[in-house]
């Protein structure tokens, strides 16, 4: 079932580790089938180094497991809710890649600083509140997913804009329309993560980029006007 799927979201996954965003069993990589319904996302706690295409797990949209061996990633509620919200996603990664990790142990956003920032996010990479004893005892992953949605939604964000969050105390989630884009979302949101931080520590006054700037390196990549590289580029 899904074998397509199954080795692009094994592609994804790996991916994220030849460039250095997850070590020993961190991290996972999620694909959906639309028309089926079906998401197709990294086994719980397998080692990269031995995983296979045949390892990705088949789960429904109510987070049921429809095939595979092995248990899926525990973060498996937080990429369902995630689907189920945002027709547009067609793949969700999460880490615990260093900076973006700081920005979420921090509460607070990664700010939109500079260029390289405005080329693939359209504004700030917001971050989440804090979940509360509730939400964290009652269904923790699913709660993870609704509070991300409630920060879009509460900043009036669309996040294909913006294609990543920061959860408080938590770490990143990055995604795509497909399971390879996010994964490359995910690596950018790092490094500007990185960039933010470094920036921070030389100026800690350093005020927003201009939005006109903004808009300028954002739409130049996005949308029907776009005119950077040669086609298909991310």
């Amino acid at each position: 079932m899904l074998s397509e799927l199954k080795e692009k979201v094994y592609e994804a996954n790996m991916e994220l580790w030849r460039k250095g965003m997850v070590i020993y069993t961190w991290g996972n990589v999620s694909g959906i089938d639309r028309d089926k319904g079906l998401v197709v996302i990294k086994p719980s706690g397998v080692d990269y180094d031995v995983m296979k295409p045949e390892d990705m797990v088949v789960v429904d949209l109510n987070g049921n497991v429809v095939e595979g061996k092995l248990r899926p990633s525990s973060d498996t509620p937080t990429h369902v809710v995630l689907y189920n919200k945002y027709p547009e996603m067609g793949g969700v990664v999460h880490t615990h890649s260093t900076h973006a990790v700081a920005f979420a142990q921090a509460g607070k956003p990664i700010t939109a600083l500079g260029t390289t920032h405005a080329d693939y996010f359209y504004g700030d990479i917001p971050c989440t509140r804090s979940l509360t004893d509730e939400e964290v005892h009652d269904a923790y992953e699913v709660n993870t997913g609704k509070v991300i949605i409630e920060t879009f939604d509460g900043l009036g964000i669309d996040p294909m804009a913006v294609p990543g969050v920061v959860c408080k105390n938590h770490g990143p989630f990055a995604w795509g329309k497909t399971p390879d884009q996010a994964v490359y979302n995910s690596v950018v949101m790092e490094k500007v993560a990185e960039m933010a931080y470094i920036t921070y520590g030389i100026n800690p006054s350093v005020e927003r980029e201009p939005q006109y700037i903004l808009d300028k390196h954002y739409f130049r990549k996005h949308g029907p006007n776009a005119y950077y590289g040669q086609g298909g580029e991310h």
